[in-house]
């Protein structure tokens, strides 16, 4: 499988989200592109017509987008890796994924790599390692990468907003039709602070905290988690 991105630039000019409505820069809360000194991002790839396709479901496709948190929810979180054969699918996650491609659900991927301004990964280990994953699970409207550190106080990683709103701006999907599946606390306060729907996987692993965050928005792995969006009617 051809693993060709389209990166996006940043951008702060309005524009329209499908479906009606505009967004300006004051609406991206501080800005997904707002970054700290020296700290571009965040990096968005998006596959190519992606992002020209109906969201509103008059073709027959549902509206939203479903966003996933890649380590520990796709795949087995190994610290800063950046080599595809280390890539290990969670159980039942490309199942999982598959259902939802089956449903028409628009399909993006978040991620923070803060090994990239570490020193530990870089741009093109990162998306060797999407490419592999893009074999196993098949390919994902949008990719999403925070590449800086907590100090590096940037717009874009979690808990911070900046990611769910560059993938929903890139699917021209508006965030209140997004739903982000995470394993963490962070992911789902930045689906909050981005005015989007958050849902935790793996709660036995999460710490006290996340789970008071999560309250009922929670599911054992990948697949349940795909059901309650199911059974909810978000998918």
């Amino acid at each position: 499988m051809e693993f060709a991105p389209h990166y996006l630039e940043p951008s702060t000019s309005p524009g329209q989200w499908e479906g009606g409505g505009s967004w300006t820069p004051s609406s991206w809360a501080s800005g997904p592109w707002t970054s700290g000194p020296g700290a571009a991002g965040p990096w968005v790839v998006l596959r190519g017509g992606a992002g020209g396709r109906r969201t509103d479901g008059e073709d027959g496709v549902p509206g939203g987008a479903v966003l996933l948190d890649r380590d520990a929810v796709l795949v087995a979180d190994i610290a800063y890796n950046g080599d595809p054969g280390r890539v290990y699918p969670r159980p039942g996650a490309r199942e999982a994924v598959a259902e939802l491609r089956a449903l028409g659900v628009r399909l993006g991927v978040v991620t923070d790599q803060p090994g990239v301004a570490r020193g530990s990964l870089t741009r093109p280990g990162i998306e060797r390692v999407h490419h592999r994953i893009e074999e196993l699970f098949g390919p994902f409207d949008v990719w999403a990468v925070c590449p800086h550190r907590p100090a590096d106080r940037c717009g874009c990683r979690k808990p911070a907003p900046g990611l769910v709103l560059a993938a929903a701006r890139a699917l021209r999907v508006r965030p209140e039709r997004t739903t982000l599946v995470g394993g963490t606390g962070a992911d789902l306060v930045a689906a909050a602070s981005a005015g989007a729907h958050g849902l935790l996987v793996r709660p036995d692993n999460a710490r006290p905290g996340e789970l008071a965050v999560a309250g009922h928005r929670r599911a054992a792995d990948l697949p349940a988690a795909v059901r309650l969006l199911c059974a909810a009617g978000t998918a």
